[in-house]
């Protein structure tokens, strides 16, 4: 598993020591990528390619290169990552956790959605350790303020994933268009369907990014400069899972999300976790995007209540755990994260504006 974080790296620790509790001492904008092996050793990924392995990629691989430009090992990971779901036929989840997570929480459950769903996961990482020594309230607005400062290399991440998908991508589809039009390449007509057929055929693997609670606090601030990587077509679903941000004016900043296919927001009105940050920091906590039910108004967002569904009870991590014993919720979720579409199984309530599953309590 790889994991791309602004956490400060130990270089002189091993295993999962390597991820600091705080920002990189770069700054929280610096990126690294860190191979997290399943014996939980690490490495950190930081040379730059000779250009005859840059050279061997960008054969293997159909790429545009400019090789005097000069290429990093990240390409070679974004190359080796695209080729497994390819070979796999699954597809990559981006997966930004929430408050309150140290290393070891961020790898077990980003190896639990592996697990459960059949998907590549590759977490983006933020210093979410809950404060340090500080907890409650306290704890809680550190990580807040750690979010916040977080935004800037989530939103570099994105970058970076959307123009390695799209060189990937790129090859292929010239590879397939050479085809389409092999046969008949006076018909015009007859080579854009064919080269959707294959396109079809060929291109299944998806790409999806997953925030979850204060991860999409994260996600609401990289979104805010005009020129953030956030507010371009890059994923096929968006999945904000019990975001721990307001619900007033949230239709401000998530408009501004497009997605290829569906931007969800799941919503348990049951939650503890998010009744707890309403509550407990104080009244400047307004009502949290997911577990609120009412003002949902986004005009790109396809909103889901699992509230009464069995096994979500107040579950704040429903994608997992005891939740994820009820075969619909999994289903939803499987379905949600593969990057297809998953409101068509559910019953829409006009009155406000939600998707509810069927299996109800």
């Amino acid at each position: 598993m790889y994991v791309i974080t602004n956490r400060k790296i130990h270089i002189r620790k091993k295993g999962l020591k390597i991820f600091g509790k705080v920002p990189s001492q770069e700054g929280p904008n610096e990126l690294r990528l860190v191979k997290v092996n399943n014996n939980e050793t690490t490495e950190l990924i930081t040379n730059k390619l000779y250009k005859k392995e840059a050279k061997a990629l960008a054969a293997k691989h159909n790429l545009k290169l400019d090789l005097n430009k000069g290429w990093y090992a990240s390409l070679r990971v974004a190359c080796e990552m695209f080729e497994r779901a390819t070979k796999e036929e699954t597809h990559l989840l981006i997966f930004v956790h929430g408050y309150n997570n140290d290393m070891e929480d961020v790898i077990r459950t980003a190896k639990r959605i592996e697990d459960t769903y059949n998907v590549i996961v590759v977490p983006f990482s933020w210093p979410a350790n809950g404060g340090g020594a500080v907890s409650g309230k306290f704890g809680y607005l550190s990580d807040k303020a750690d979010a916040r400062a977080s935004a800037m290399a989530l939103h570099r991440a994105v970058t970076k994933i959307d123009g390695y998908h799209r060189l990937l991508t790129q090859g292929v589809q010239e590879q397939l268009w050479n085809k389409a039009v092999a046969n008949k390449p006076e018909n015009h007509q007859h080579a854009r369907a064919r080269f959707s057929q294959l396109i079809e055929e060929r291109c299944k693997t998806k790409l999806s990014l997953m925030c979850h609670s204060m991860g999409n606090y994260v996600l609401k601030y990289a979104t805010l400069p005009s020129e953030s990587h956030t507010r371009k077509l890059v994923f096929d679903n968006v999945c904000l899972i019990a975001a721990d941000v307001n619900n007033p004016e949230h239709e401000n900043w998530v408009e501004f999300i497009p997605a290829r296919n569906r931007l969800y927001v799941s919503i348990n009105e049951s939650d503890w976790a998010l009744k707890w940050s309403r509550v407990k920091p104080g009244a400047e906590q307004k009502a949290r995007l997911g577990h609120h039910l009412r003002n949902l108004v986004a005009k790109n967002a396809y909103y889901l209540d699992v509230t009464r569904n069995k096994s979500v009870g107040s579950e704040h991590s429903y994608f997992q755990g005891e939740a994820i014993k009820n075969p619909t919720i999994e289903r939803l979720f499987s379905k949600m994260f593969a990057g297809e579409v998953v409101e068509r199984e559910m019953q829409y309530d006009a009155n406000e504006n939600v998707y509810r599953l069927a299996d109800q309590e």
